[in-house]
């Protein structure tokens, strides 16, 4: 086991996204996952039915206490409610961890439809966390909020890309799930240029938790010192195994299969 990597995300008791999922996929790429809570959800894959935020100074105590003992070679936020907790991380992040990759993930709405942050709190998103991160790592509705503009194909996609890293970030994942056709496409723009990965769109309604799941990975492989364009690579496969085997446990968006690498050598049900 290699990297360490420090989650600050809310929980989702039906442990197909948040913080949940989170641990797993670091856990299963061999890298070390310790987390700051930032709120609890009652939530399964029909939707998220309560919300219970942890206060701003309990957020910072659970930061401050991981980094001070254990350390971390790469930081990964992800529900992040309200302005006053993102004040809270961003001024922890900048006294404790100037220095640690920090991969944002701007969770907004659950796959279900419900909001996950209060409208007032993206102004401080973007001065104070997206601002200093190495990559964000938007779908296209968090994009389409953040840019205030319609995207609807890779072009849009890349424009958005960069639009967002005059924020101040260094790169960009815009993620393509959103949009038709049979191609799934993602757009990373950084300063070197963009690239565009392609890969089969599976059809299926078990998609709870990707986007956590890809940015933890993204945060796993930094922690262990791969490249960022490494580290998206290898965190898009990571999630299309996790799709493609997933249990098909819930009513609704279900869960993905985290521990696909267990049994790697198995054969993909089709669901």
């Amino acid at each position: 086991m290699r990297g360490r990597v420090l989650i600050i995300a809310g929980s989702d008791s039906g442990g197909g996204a948040g913080i949940q999922a989170d641990i797993k996929t670091v856990t299963m790429l061999d890298a070390y996952a310790a987390t700051a809570i930032t709120a609890l959800t009652a939530q399964n894959t029909e939707g998220v039915f309560g919300v219970l935020p942890i206060p701003p100074d309990f957020i910072r105590r659970q930061i401050e206490v991981v980094l001070d003992d254990i350390g971390a070679d790469a930081i990964k936020t992800g529900m992040l409610h309200e302005a006053a907790v993102i004040e809270t991380i961003a001024a922890v992040l900048q006294k404790r961890a100037p220095g640690i990759p920090l991969v944002v993930d701007p969770v907004m709405v659950a796959k279900g439809g419900a909001r996950l942050i209060d409208p007032d709190a993206l102004d401080a998103l973007k001065r104070l966390l997206i601002a200093r991160a190495d990559i964000l790592t938007p779908n296209l509705p968090e994009a389409e909020i953040l840019c205030g503009t319609t995207i609807g194909n890779t072009a849009q996609m890349q424009a958005a890309g960069e639009t967002l890293r005059g924020l101040g970030c260094r790169a960009v994942l815009v993620k393509g799930g959103h949009l038709t056709g049979g191609a799934l496409s993602d757009v990373l723009v950084t300063a070197e240029g963009t690239r565009v990965w392609e890969s089969p769109r599976l059809v299926t309604r078990h998609t709870h938790g990707t986007g956590c799941t890809l940015a933890s990975a993204i945060a796993a492989g930094l922690a262990q010192g791969l490249g960022l364009e490494s580290a998206v690579k290898r965190g898009r496969t990571y999630v299309h195994h996790a799709i493609a085997s997933a249990p098909g446990l819930g009513r609704g968006h279900g869960p993905l299969n985290h521990a696909h690498p267990l049994w790697a050598t198995q054969p993909v049900p089709n669901r």
